[in-house]
């Protein structure tokens, strides 16, 4: 939910994913991360990992922490190096992360959600790691969006931690209850529609879809996959100006908003700010649900709940994904570096990748490793591998403050589109200026 995430992380750690639940202080985060005096350069040491029994301080988010705990576990377990870990809720990272920048008080391994990688780089949040990831025999197979993200200056400054997309979630057990083909996933956004509204009718408490109306990660992590899906766009790229207010985006907000008028999507979705917006799938009550691809860790199937994941459609056809996740990097101020490199190449080995993150039923960072053993048990997997290599990744440096923030114009924009009463068109026009002044203001 860059996410993303992009929005909060669903599933595996409470949400979406992630890029949900980023309440992005972009402007006290710019202003203290000024302090660090710009791109940091690389330590003096050597650029060699170290295990000699130092203990690594880390910060992740909440959406993050199952994953980072698991692999913090298996490497703690199996070296001499002991990683600290401490999560912070999301709506107050970038708070603490732009104070302890400020302070020069950061741990010594920092992740961050992939859409403000651009942001701590350039603004010397992170140590230069170009000569440590130079020497990475898989350097090249590194998920391009995130190695993108995380360059500045053509210097590397992070590498993936996570990687989390948007897919189409739906529950087969009610497809087979409402007689719809469990097998046979909508393929276009009017297929969507009728899906839901033969799920809707068993009643009681079943819905046919959900998504977080007050969560403005989660509704772009989400919703933006449709309008590239169709043909459009949401931003330039240099990510500067905003461009949503186009055919494509208005069609796909119209029949949001006709599923929630009509009932298909439940009350509650209009307040739903990301903590809790994927519960209800969880619990078998919804039919069809986009949302982060890291959800079905957490996901405990049972007679109730079946998950088949898809593509997310768009309005006559096409797939496209909103791929987030985090980056993780050594901070400027850390006096262990080549302990926290130790820990963070370790985390991009084949037995991290395979034998944590692809057990677990993530998707890996690294392309070679895609075909693992898990991904061939299990379909789901392949379909997230293949949405890897084929979604977008937003960059801008304004991201954060213009579309997580619940205060920003982004916020302002699709709540009005969704739940107004406005032509749909006529209020992305309208509220489209603001967007790009946001972007392209420092």
């Amino acid at each position: 939910m860059s996410g993303a995430s992009a929005p909060p992380r669903s599933g595996r750690r409470a949400i979406p994913p992630a890029l949900a639940l980023k309440v992005a202080l972009a402007g006290m985060l710019v202003f203290v991360a000024g302090c660090q005096r710009g791109p940091a350069e690389s330590s003096s040491e050597s650029t060699d990992p170290k295990d000699d029994g130092t203990t690594i301080t880390m910060w992740t988010r909440a959406p993050t922490a199952t994953f980072s705990e698991t692999l913090i576990e298996a490497y703690n377990s199996s070296h001499k190096n002991k990683v600290k870990l401490t999560v912070i809720p999301a709506d107050s990272y970038q708070q603490k992360v732009g104070t302890a920048a400020g302070a020069r008080q950061l741990p010594d391994v920092l992740a961050t959600d992939v859409v403000y990688a651009p942001n701590y780089a350039a603004k010397g949040m992170y140590l230069d790691l170009t000569d440590r990831v130079d020497k990475l025999p898989f350097k090249a197979t590194l998920a391009p969006a995130h190695m993108k993200t995380a360059t500045h200056e053509s210097k590397v400054f992070g590498v993936p931690h996570d990687i989390d997309l948007s897919a189409l979630f739906y529950n087969k057990v009610l497809y087979a209850r409402a007689g719809l083909d469990p097998n046979k996933p909508p393929t276009t956004l009017d297929e969507v529609y009728a899906h839901a509204k033969k799920i809707d009718a068993l009643g009681g408490k079943v819905d046919g879809y959900f998504f977080g109306g007050a969560c403005p990660g989660c509704m772009l992590f989400t919703t933006w996959p449709m309008i590239w899906a169709s043909g459009a766009t949401v931003l330039n790229d240099a990510g500067t100006v905003s461009t949503v207010d186009n055919e494509q985006a208005a069609k796909v907000y119209r029949l949001y908003r006709t599923m929630y008028a009509e009932g298909l999507v439940p009350p509650a979705a209009k307040n739903e700010n990301g903590p809790t917006w994927t519960q209800a799938f969880t619990d078998g009550l919804i039919g069809i649900q986009p949302m982060g691809a890291t959800s079905l860790q957490a996901i405990k199937e049972s007679a109730d709940v079946q998950v088949g994941v898809a593509p997310i459609p768009g309005l006559t056809g096409g797939s496209s994904s909103f791929v987030g996740g985090d980056v993780l990097g050594i901070s400027a101020n850390s006096e262990h570096a080549a302990q926290a490199w130790d820990f963070i190449s370790w985390t991009l080995s084949e037995q991290a990748q395979v034998e944590v993150i692809a057990k677990n039923r993530n998707i890996t960072v690294r392309s070679d490793l895609a075909d693992n053993t898990y991904a061939q048990r299990d379909p789901r997997l392949a379909t997230f591998n293949k949405l890897a290599g084929e979604g977008q990744t937003p960059i801008s440096v304004n991201f954060g403050k213009t579309f997580n923030d619940p205060n920003g114009p982004w916020t302002g924009t699709v709540t009005e589109a969704v739940f107004g009463t406005g032509d749909v068109a006529t209020v992305l026009g309208r509220h489209n200026p603001a967007i790009s002044e946001s972007l392209a203001t420092s």
